[in-house]
């Protein structure tokens, strides 16, 4: 007999304790701790010798990608943001616990400099670079435009949007013909919420590159796609980048009327890295708890 799950019942579909965290937030003082598939991701080497750079991969999604892409066989490089050493430590330790190079590469992508050096260093560490997810993103939310910092519009572009530029610029010498790059956009990108203009943006921005830039890469031989989360319960939420009253019944308005857990993106982030998404290039995955992302 076929065993049915409800998706409605899985992971956390109660209220979240009220909470917030100084800046930079971690996973680990989360409660609950977000599932990214530390003990349930179960891997069938799809990515077997594949060399992954995962951005903002020390929690939330991106650490849920890089879990899931150690357990198919790549090594895997996470950048994060200076602070948040302790999220990523977790991470190395679950890669190498697999058989997995690890390489932690910290940095600040308000500096221009850094995803370019961010991706030198990981091609140079892993030996090779063919698995690009460019993830890392600022969410720092303000009921109206008036309480909108321009210093705030600017580091949002620089981080989110600008530093994709870069790092696939710094990246191309190193992709050949099979290789994948694979963006975090979000269904802001298509429903953008009152509080969220810049992060809003962004993603629309994130959305109309992986389309642009598939165009361009896709006759090479080199994939790209994106994935656009509707609500995920990770740490990004919590560094003002929700209301804090909004945040116990963060996700209760999709239609399977919970927030999703970051290992939930991970198949799809492995789908699209890997050669069974072999004629996938220019496409949105939406994985949003059952909001479209489409007109």
């Amino acid at each position: 007999m076929t065993k049915l799950i409800d998706p409605r019942a899985l992971y956390h579909d109660a209220d979240f304790p009220a909470q917030d965290q100084d800046p930079p937030a971690l996973q680990t003082q989360m409660t609950p701790v977000p599932d990214c598939g530390e003990s349930s991701y179960v891997g069938h080497g799809r990515l077997a010798g594949r060399h992954a750079l995962v951005t903002g991969g020390d929690s939330g999604i991106g650490r849920a990608a890089a879990i899931a892409y150690a357990r198919e066989g790549a090594d895997v490089a996470i950048h994060f943001f200076p602070g948040e050493e302790a999220d990523a430590e977790e991470v190395r330790q679950l890669i190498e616990a697999e058989g997995q190079k690890a390489v932690l590469l910290p940095a600040d992508f308000r500096i221009a400099e850094a995803p370019a050096k961010v991706v030198e260093e990981a091609a140079l560490q892993l030996g090779g670079l063919d698995l690009l997810v460019l993830n890392a993103a600022q969410q720092i939310q303000h009921a109206t435009l008036a309480e909108l910092p321009q210093a705030q519009v600017k580091d949002t572009f620089t981080v989110n949007i600008e530093a994709m530029f870069a790092a696939v610029r710094a990246a191309l010498p190193h992709l050949a013909p099979g290789s994948a790059i694979v963006t975090t956009t979000s269904i802001q990108a298509f429903a953008p919420s009152s509080n969220l203009l810049d992060y809003a943006a962004t993603k629309a921005a994130i959305a109309n590159f992986t389309i642009g830039l598939a165009k361009q890469l896709t006759p090479q031989g080199i994939r790209v796609n994106g994935v656009a989360p509707g609500p995920i319960w990770t740490a990004l939420q919590l560094d003002h980048g929700q209301p804090s009253e909004a945040i116990p019944k963060f996700g209760q308005d999709t239609p399977l009327g919970r927030a999703g857990m970051p290992v939930e993106l991970a198949p799809v982030y492995v789908l699209l890295g890997s050669d069974e998404a072999s004629y996938i290039s220019g496409q949105i995955y939406g994985v949003t708890g059952g909001d479209a992302i489409n007109p």
